[in-house]
């Protein structure tokens, strides 16, 4: 099952005349582990606000910036 891993770059991009809107990134994992550890890394580097990660089917998986921001170990 492939992992998606979307989130905002932290910068914006012009539009014309509709102004800025943020850069939202996505990067794809064969794995959970891999993506659980990579939104981890986004999240304590503080450069990105929001963070999702995605399963095969699409579905968000709920709860992971708390789970992340309360301690859930990813072990490397």
């Amino acid at each position: 099952m492939t992992y998606r891993v979307s989130y905002d770059e932290g910068s914006v991009a012009a539009t014309g005349s509709l102004g800025h809107v943020e850069v939202t990134r996505t990067e794809y994992f064969l794995t959970e582990f891999e993506a659980l550890r990579r939104a981890r890394q986004l999240l304590e580097d503080g450069d990105s606000h929001r963070v999702a990660v995605h399963d095969g089917s699409g579905h968000v998986i709920a709860g992971i910036r708390l789970q992340l921001k309360l301690g859930v170990q990813v072990v490397d």
